[in-house]
């Protein structure tokens, strides 16, 4: 279990449908490691606070292992890690695997699976594909979000080491299909 890639990002205005849109859904790979702070990462900006950031989305995670299915679903876009949003791109973790409540040490972070991603439009802009959201909630390859239980650096490269297992044992994808039911 492995974090490949780190990303961050600042909200920005783009046109969708003929309307001015703030997302912060444009995030960017960083080198060097970063401070992960209870409500984010230093350097990462959310455009809507009420769905985004905070104590139980600090941290938007994907795994690497879904981009070879987008890149068949969308050939024609040049996918690399970032591209859904995620701050956290990874290997090793997934859905179907990863609990709610479950702790990890990643670098000197301690966090917490929090829930599974709820896609919006703003998915659909980021992609220019207005059936992305449609598309994704079929495929179940959601990512999760992580609250920080302990503030730390972290950078790509470090390894993810499980110190708890969340009580209820229920995946990211049980939690992500009862909420889309």
């Amino acid at each position: 279990m492995k974090l490949l890639s780190v990303q961050v990002g600042r909200p920005r205005i783009v046109r969708w449908h003929g309307k001015a849109v703030s997302t912060g859904i444009y995030k960017e790979p960083v080198v060097g490691r970063l401070q992960l702070q209870l409500f984010n990462l230093k350097g990462d900006e959310q455009a809507d606070l009420t769905v985004h950031g905070g104590r139980e989305k600090a941290v938007y995670v994907y795994p690497s292992e879904h981009y070879p299915f987008w890149r068949k679903e969308y050939p024609d876009l040049p996918f690399q890690h970032g591209w859904f949003g995620e701050n956290f791109t990874v290997e090793g973790l997934d859905e179907r695997t990863v609990c709610i409540g479950d702790q990890f040490r990643i670098g000197g972070a301690l966090v917490v699976v929090t829930q599974p991603r709820m896609p919006c439009f703003k998915l659909g802009i980021r992609l220019g594909k207005p059936d992305a959201v449609k598309r994704f909630h079929a495929s179940g390859r959601c990512g999760f979000y992580l609250g920080v239980l302990q503030e730390g650096e972290v950078g790509s490269g470090d390894l993810w080491e499980q110190v708890a297992r969340g009580n209820e044992q229920m995946t990211v994808l049980e939690s992500y299909r009862l909420m889309t039911q």
